[in-house]
């Protein structure tokens, strides 16, 4: 130990060797809450004809990022404080077509066992003053290292088209005014973002009224029934269906 203390070459790799699993490990939680949304997001498609995710976008916050953060909140005095203090170093945000999408989605990530919710805060229900919408959660995912398992908290932010496009004009302007924007704009934005949450209101009442129709149409529908799982389609039998359905037993083997 001596020796590295007294080589700054050898304790600038073994820092950088502990920042760079550190990082990893931010990675890696990210890695598996994708894997999961991808596995909802195609359980839901097959199982109801519908996608209720737009797109996903993830992102880790650099080095600078995290330590401009820090000195904004005092300082550090190790990782483990960066740890518990920014819990938004791996974060990913997934865009929906319609609000009740929103709590869809954040329903079945809260049910799954190995995700362990700590803080969700509702900007959708509650909106930020500027206007800003969004459902924001903090979760802990379990990162298998070679040395073990560590958990990792992971932002997740779930909003509609028209809120992530609110999100993201705003975003723009702020920069271009390096912060200081206007009162006029400030005043225009917050319009624009309830003008934008009418169109998601008005937008979800027509899907509501399209399934309706669906569902009527398959009702008055053939009884031949089908389902589609990978582009190919799968007759079901109408013994099949009332078998599920608990209304008749199963046929017996001689």
């Amino acid at each position: 130990m001596y020796m590295i203390d007294n080589n700054p070459l050898e304790m600038m790799k073994l820092l950088q060797k502990k920042l760079k699993r550190f990082m990893m490990m931010y990675k890696f939680a990210l890695q598996e809450v994708e894997t999961k949304i991808k596995i909802l997001q195609e359980e839901f498609r097959l199982l109801h004809d519908y996608n209720p995710i737009e797109h996903t976008k993830s992102r880790l916050k650099t080095p600078e990022s995290i330590m401009k953060k820090l000195y904004r909140r005092g300082g550090i005095g190790s990782l483990e404080d960066i740890k518990e203090n920014i819990r938004d170093i791996a974060g990913i945000r997934v865009t929906c077509s319609f609000i009740s999408d929103i709590y869809r989605i954040s329903e079945m990530l809260q049910a799954q066992k190995d995700v362990k919710v700590i803080e969700i805060k509702d900007y959708i229900k509650k909106p930020k003053p500027n206007g800003y919408k969004s459902l924001h959660m903090i979760v802990e995912i379990p990162v298998f290292m070679s040395d073990g398992e560590v958990p990792v908290y992971v932002e997740i932010q779930i909003r509609t088209i028209a809120m992530d496009f609110w999100a993201s004009l705003e975003h723009k302007i702020f920069y271009k005014y390096n912060e200081s924007v206007p009162e006029r704009l400030l005043e225009d934005l917050k319009n624009a973002a309830d003008t934008a949450y009418e169109l998601d209101l008005k937008m979800e009442e027509l899907q509501h009224e399209m399934e309706e129709i669906k569902l009527v149409q398959q009702t008055d529908s053939s009884k031949d029934w089908q389902m589609l799982i990978d582009n190919q389609k799968f007759g079901i039998p109408e013994d099949l269906l009332k078998l599920l359905s608990g209304s008749e037993k199963a046929p017996t083997t001689s």
